[in-house]
């Protein structure tokens, strides 16, 4: 039977989360739920440009002060919403075969892309662009905790599909780096096909012979 390996949810301390800008309480898990899925509900609606933090406490029920103790701007509150809702829909599967794992993962990945959630993911890179520190919140936030699943399904294989030195970050580039090109620059298609050519083509250079 197939196995899925999950990406933790957590509720990060402040005195280790480089996203936690104010001291005080801890953050309640039930609103901090509630803030993101009024975020992810607001984006859906209106567009990453017209959503205020305003609206996102309003929707919650929840203060601004709340939010900003949280998050320092709503880009944040956006981002990590969006990698907790793509945890749920691309975990990083465990067949037992390093294609099939790498086919099914991408596969599920390019079906969240071409999405409403790829719109936000597009909207976010864009803006990420000329603020710095967006950028640093998406890598942080979005980036880090994406690779560190990928890098735990590829290493599973290590010693066996793959060699014993095989570079898996190098390897995450080649697989997902044809995905979020297609989708920033628009030029083709993300396609299942894709997603089939990818694990044979990357694949193939790299397997243990």
């Amino acid at each position: 039977m197939t196995a899925l390996v999950r990406e933790p949810i957590e509720t990060h301390r402040q005195d280790d989360d480089p996203r936690q800008r104010a001291r005080g309480r801890p953050r309640d898990e039930v609103a901090r739920k509630r803030i993101l899925e009024a975020a992810l509900e607001l984006v859906e609606e209106l567009g990453f440009a017209a959503i205020t933090t305003d609206a996102i406490a309003e929707r919650a029920g929840a203060s601004k002060a709340t939010i900003y103790r949280w998050w320092p701007n709503k880009a944040a509150v956006l981002i990590e919403a969006l990698r907790e809702a793509v945890a749920q829909e691309t975990p990083f599967p465990d067949t037992g075969s390093l294609r099939e794992d790498v086919r099914i993962q991408l596969r599920d990945f390019i079906k969240l892309l071409t999405g409403r959630r790829g719109r936000l993911f597009k909207a976010l890179v864009a803006a990420a662009q000329n603020d710095l520190e967006l950028a640093a919140t998406f890598r942080a936030v979005w980036m880090a905790p994406r690779r560190a699943v990928a890098k735990a399904g590829l290493e599973r294989h290590r010693g066996r599909e793959l060699k014993k030195d095989a570079d898996l970050d190098l390897i995450m580039d080649a697989l997902y780096g044809p995905l979020y090109f297609r989708l920033l620059a628009g030029h083709r298609s993300l396609t299942e096909k894709l997603a089939d050519e990818l694990a044979d083509t990357v694949l193939e250079g790299i397997r243990k012979r």
